[in-house]
Formats: structure tokens, sequence, C-alpha cells
């Protein structure tokens, strides 16, 4: 079937200009499906596997919504786009600043851990489109520094980690404080759409186009996914293996605490892989700087926890690591999501453990098929230098029995 090319829509010139600079031709089947129903003035729900396209789609469809009503009053807040996670918001806002390139909108970025009187202050000339976490929103609007009264625009992505992060009694908060959901347009978006998340949207949306692209297909098409059976001990080894094996030009490792983290960073520095650890009590302003180094290529490896799951929007990310199976199957399909986007492709590699094994089961069952087990070559498991700064730990110990263990579980023949 043939690509739908965005010239076709009824979208402003200047929109059209932007994208004709950038080289966005043809729609992603999320924004051909969504961007026509909005500009007719729907209120759209939209599901799609993550890095399909969700940001321009709801980016063009409220710049456009913006610069062809009158603006009655240019001080007002006309849009909000909340996010989740203050990544997502820096993303979004990014994004926005290129759409904008000949609208001459007002934007502005607001989240919380960093430049608290500075953020206010940008805010203190208008903003016509605003982005922004709950928590942060909520702060300036109890100061009366904008009102929700006047919303022309109310976008809310990734819906159901506002869910999963607590982050819901403030979303209603906002929403209550706007006019009513027939004299606004209401875009929701969101890689799944549970029933929670559909509760909300038929409350304080009017009416909304329920869109599902590929909804039985859960995870994204070029990911390939592989899948280990380890020991605990084995997981160190394994990953520095792979590492050096395979062509890993950008990389995330996924692990379910803090403390695993910091492990996991001290054997890859200890190994000479460069390396940093991404977790919610890094600060904003390092967090920053680790998104830029990484995004660069001056970081090879970056080591997250879930809260870097959603919203971490990296172009060319090649391998994603689960050295943690994680214990939600939902979180497991927003880590995969972080490669192969906008039509790349990219690798899912996955660790059963004996700590984690037991979430292999849900995790199949929701993406509705079984991950293909790999098969580890002896040269992998070679022995390894200890963590940095912890030089009197024990080498991992490549011995005859481990050897045969290993091989024993992952089905290895003797000949290998």
């Amino acid at each position: 079937m043939k690509a739908t090319e965005f010239q076709k829509f009824k979208l402003d010139d200047r929109l059209l200009r932007v994208l004709d600079e950038i080289k966005f031709k043809h729609c992603t089947p999320i924004q051909a499906e969504c961007i026509p129903l909005i500009l007719e003035g729907h209120d759209i729900a939209g599901q799609a596997q993550t890095g399909t396209g969700k940001t321009a789609a709801f980016l063009l469809a409220t710049f456009h919504y913006l610069i062809s009503k009158k603006e009655k009053n240019c001080r007002n807040l006309r849009a909000i786009i909340i996010a989740p996670t203050r990544e997502l918001a820096i993303q979004i806002h990014k994004d926005a600043e290129i759409f904008n390139r000949y609208c001459n909108l007002q934007l502005g970025l607001v989240y919380g851990g960093i430049d608290y009187e500075k953020q206010r202050s940008s805010l203190s000339k208008g903003v016509d489109l605003l982005i922004g976490t709950p928590g942060r929103l909520i702060d300036y609007f109890k100061q009366g520094v904008f009102n929700f009264k006047y919303i022309e625009v109310a976008v809310l992505d990734e819906a159901d980690r506002m869910f999963d992060l607590g982050f819901i009694s403030d979303i209603r908060y906002i929403l209550r404080r706007m006019s009513k959901p027939d004299k606004r347009l209401n875009l929701l978006f969101s890689a799944t759409l549970s029933y929670r998340v559909m509760e909300l949207a038929y409350e304080h949306m009017n009416n909304p186009k329920l869109i599902k692209i590929k909804p039985e297909q859960v995870t994204a098409d070029k990911v390939k996914q592989t899948l280990y059976h380890v020991a605990n001990d084995e997981k160190i080894p394994l990953l520095l293996g792979l590492l050096k094996s395979m062509n890993t030009r950008r990389t995330i490792v996924f692990v379910n605490t803090k403390r695993v983290a910091e492990k996991v960073w001290t054997y890859l520095e200890g190994n000479k892989i460069h390396a940093a650890v991404l977790s919610g009590d890094v600060p904003q302003h390092k967090r920053q700087r680790l998104f830029n180094d990484f995004s660069t290529g001056g970081l090879k490896v970056l080591v997250a926890t879930d809260l870097a799951a959603r919203g971490l929007h990296i172009p060319d990310v090649s391998h994603i690591f689960n050295y943690d199976l994680p214990q939600n199957a939902e979180d497991y399909v927003h880590r995969i999501g972080r490669t192969a986007r906008a039509g790349a492709s990219g690798d899912a590699v996955s660790f059963a453990c004996e700590d984690y094994v037991y979430s292999l089961t849900d995790i199949e069952s929701y993406i509705g098929y079984q991950i293909e087990t790999g098969i580890v070559k002896d040269r992998i498991l070679e022995t390894i230098e200890a963590p940095l700064k912890k030089r009197n730990y024990q080498k991992f110990s490549n011995s005859s029995k481990k050897k045969k263990q290993f091989k024993k579980r992952n089905k290895i023949p003797s000949n290998n």
C-alpha cells in the first residue's frame, strides 16, 4: 500500500515548508490515520508502537490549529502538552521548535529538578504553547503564572505512563481547570491504551475517535529479539562478551535497581567500555549532559533503570540489553522500543536469570509470541577484568564446570 504524503493534507503552508526542509515526505501509519481526523476537529485517542511518529502527529495538528485561529488574547496560554518525564518533555520541545520555524508561536517548557526561577521568568511574557510535566505545571498554575481556562488544545502523551508514575490525580486536576471538553481540541497518545486510560479519555474528551495501529502487534517490526537463559553470576561476563562481539554503536542496558546499575557500570568501566548510569536520583543538569554525550557518540553505553524506559528519544540506538527482565510486561515493550525507531532496525537482547526468569511468561503472553532463544559460543565467556576501583573482586572463573552448566541451559553442542 502506497504511503500517504504530508502534502495531501490541508496543513498550513508554513508547516508544509518545514516538512519539506526536514525531508519529511511520507506519513507513518499513525500520522496518516490521525492527522486528517484532527484537522476535521475530532478528538483523538491514538495508540501505536513507540518510535512510530506520534509526537510529530500531535505537534503538526496542534500548530495547524493554533495558527489557523485568530489570536484574540495573545498573552493567554492556548495549548498545553503534558508529558510524564522530564526527558520526554525536553524532546517534545526540541521537536516543537523545528515545526515552529515559520509559525512564530511562543513556546514554553517547564519540568522539575532545575531552573525554577528561570523557567518561571520565561513564562512572564506569555506563552502560546506550553510543554511540561504535571508537578511543575500545577506549581506554576497555583502561583498564578498562567491559567488553564483558555486552553484551546490539550495533549496528553504517554497516558498509560501517567498511571504508572502516579500522576493521574495531577492530570485530572489540570483537565478539570480547563474549559469543557467540547470547547477545546483533545489529543491523547500512548503506546498502549488500557481500560483505565480509555476511562480517562471518555471522562475528559469530547467523544474521541479511537485509532489503533496494529494493536495485535505490540512490538515494533524491525526489532530483532534474542533471549539468553543465564545464572546470576554469568550475566556480567555474557554482557561484556556480547558488547565486544556485536557491533554495538549506541547501547542502553536496562536494569531493575540502582544498586545493580552501579554494579554493571563498575564492570563496564573496569573492562574499558565507557558507560554512565541514569537513575532517578541523577541531578537534572547531569542527566541532560549524559543524554547529550550519548546522542553525540561520546558515550557508548547508558545503564538505565526503568525511569528512562519511556520518554527517552535518542536516534540510532543500535542495541537494547535487558540485563534484568522487567517485572512488568508493558515495560519490556517500552524498553525495546528505544531502538528501531522511525523505520530503523535494532537488536534487543534479554537475560532470563534466576531472579527474573519468572517474568518471561507474562512478557511472552503480552507480546503474543515466544522470544527466540540465543546460543552462546565459548569465546564469549572470556575471563573478565575486575570492576573499576574494586580490583579485589574475584574475576569470573571460566571453569569447565560452569561452561558445562551454561551449555546445558542454552543447548550448546559440546563441540562449540
